[in-house]
């Protein structure tokens, strides 16, 4: 049977204070209860502890070594609960995020380290697929990402504000000085698109297919990055949401004018990671955020 915890720091608040009446006054026992546990932890490995010598008590030898021990034990303790109070008041801990790309995070990180300077953020990025599995998986607590599986009960989520998809160019194209085309004049070009498993590339082909067209000619590039590169090189029309399309003056953005290329972005977490404060913190600021 494991040693009491319960006795242990009843010997440890007696040999701190040097008194059994401090010690029951500290641990807020009665002095019988207190002395009681000394003694069942005396009895219970044939030893004494404490020697009485009238109103005064000395600790023996062994009761020396122990008490050595006990206040290692017992200082780890405090420390424990001291770190587990600053998590509680949100002034330490960590958060771990993940995205599909830093535009619409960036901000809202921005303004929960703001809220919250002793919290440590680490944010990785990747495709709606992987921030799913990263999710899944716990090597995230909550992910931003466009669209979630329907019917998932496992997820706890808040939209953002919707995006919407667009087509562009580079400045050398037939197309720089227009604002908008059709989807039709938009499948007759070679399109370049991420790699599957992005939700940018899927909405823009449940579009496409939705609107009975055909992607006759695309060119795949792992990364927003990468496919910016190429239609800037002039290998083609590009897709992005308009949030990512940063000022770049070799582009030209293009409206699609007669299609609904809405893309929802959410905030999301497992269900059992909300109730990790930290976690739960930064769901509440987003939500707070919206209603402003």
């Amino acid at each position: 049977m494991p040693i009491s915890h319960a006795h242990l720091r009843s010997f440890h608040a007696v040999a701190t204070h040097g008194s059994f009446t401090k010690a029951a006054e500290a641990l807020h026992i009665t002095q019988p209860t207190l002395s009681g546990q000394v003694k069942e932890l005396e009895e219970r490995y044939g030893i004494k502890l404490f020697v009485r010598l009238g109103r005064r008590i000395e600790l023996t030898d062994i009761g020396q070594s122990a008490y050595g021990i006990t206040r290692h034990l017992f200082r780890y303790e405090e420390e424990v609960e001291l770190l587990l109070q600053s998590a509680r008041a949100l002034t330490s801990g960590q958060l771990m995020v993940a995205a599909d790309s830093p535009y619409i995070v960036t901000p809202l990180l921005a303004q929960f380290q703001r809220l919250f300077p002793g919290i440590n953020i680490s944010i990785q990025y990747g495709n709606s697929k992987q921030l799913m599995s990263w999710l899944e998986s716990r090597r995230c607590d909550v992910a931003v990402l466009p669209n979630i599986p329907e019917g998932d009960d496992r997820l706890d989520f808040i939209p953002l504000a919707p995006d919407r998809l667009l087509a562009f160019v580079n400045q050398d194209h037939a197309w720089a000085d227009r604002r908008t085309i059709t989807m039709e004049e938009l499948l007759g070009q070679k399109i370049i698109l991420r790699e599957k498993g992005s939700r940018t590339r899927s909405l823009f082909e449940e579009t496409v297919a939705f609107s009975g067209g055909v992607l006759k000619s695309v060119m795949e590039i792992t990364g927003r990055e990468g496919v910016r590169e190429a239609v800037a090189a002039g290998f083609g029309v590009g897709i992005v949401a308009e949030t990512e399309l940063s000022a770049d003056s070799r582009l030209r953005p293009l409206i699609v004018s007669d299609a609904d290329l809405t893309l929802d972005e959410y905030v999301v977490c497992l269900k059992e990671r909300r109730s990790l404060r930290v976690t739960d913190a930064f769901l509440e600021m987003i939500q707070s955020t919206r209603k402003e």
